[in-house]
């Protein structure tokens, strides 16, 4: 049997068996992944991960209850418990400060643990990032909706990225079998249950917390991003004084795969300063 690469190395975070990958050495960052169906921390960042641990210590776990990270045995998932899970991922890895890069649902925990741990985040990236409130948009009541099947996962891939010609059928059948592994599709089904508008203001953060954060943050958004949409960056942008805000076009909700090559120049850059 080939070795799954989404599959990494194994820790304990507060008792929760942890995957994930960690590459490279120096600064520690922290990438937390989006909340598609069948999504795994590699699955999200295998086309950053080599380049961003050229210059840093590049850290991506699955978080509590996604890819191959254990699951609670009551269900229950919310902010503060995702938050409660990487604290302790940090804790038992030994980092003291570290840096973060949050996509869409990683942006909305992201973004909480500045508020709530500001002495712990040096620097933050926040990519089609959720966490502020915002009208569920139709691509992402389906995201959330997703049911398996190798078509709704197809259709699932093409709202995700701009450009359709990245959608392969392979990549289709690869995501579509991942999100049908044990147990994947009863938690991915626990965490986002219609109506889903609830889940957005879940997992938001209020706008007068957000607008103390002062940790520098770089923002990054796809014009064409149907999932999230880019109004939200503009707000951030607006909330944090220490933003900076770039926009990508002919980019949908993936901008590390779209445009991975800016992506990851852009983000090793700002990580890398003082």
């Amino acid at each position: 049997m080939s070795h799954n690469p989404e599959i990494g190395k194994s820790i304990a975070a507060g008792g929760v068996k942890t995957n994930y990958h960690d590459l490279g050495e120096g600064r520690p960052v922290i990438l937390i992944h989006g909340s598609g169906p069948g999504v795994t921390a590699w699955a999200n960042w295998r086309l950053n991960l080599p380049v961003l641990s050229e210059r840093v210590r590049a850290i991506a776990p699955d978080m509590l209850g996604f890819g191959y990270t254990e699951r609670p045995a009551d269900g229950v998932y919310n902010l503060e418990r995702w938050r409660g899970h990487l604290m302790d991922l940090a804790d038992a890895l030994g980092l003291q400060e570290f840096d973060i890069v949050g996509n869409s649902f990683g942006g909305a925990l992201a973004l909480s643990m500045a508020v709530h741990h500001p002495d712990r985040v040096r620097r933050m990236v926040l990519m089609g990032a959720a966490g502020l409130e915002f009208e569920l948009t139709e691509a992402l009541d389906k995201v959330w909706g997703y049911e398996p099947s190798v078509e709704a996962m197809r259709a699932m891939l093409d709202i995700f990225a701009y450009d359709n010609s990245l959608v392969s059928d392979e990549l289709a059948e690869m995501r579509y079998r991942a999100s049908i592994q044990p147990g994947f599709h009863e938690a991915f089904s626990a965490m986002f249950p219609a109506p889903r508008q609830k889940h957005i203001t879940a997992l938001s953060t209020p706008e007068k917390e957000i607008a103390k954060i002062a940790c520098p943050t770089l923002i990054l958004h796809g014009r064409e991003d149907r999932v999230l949409p880019m109004s939200n960056s503009l707000r951030l942008f607006d909330l944090i004084r220490t933003s900076e805000v770039h926009l990508f076009g002919k980019c949908g909700h993936w901008t590390q795969i779209e445009h991975k090559d800016r992506f990851n120049l852009l983000v090793s850059d700002f990580l890398a300063r003082e």
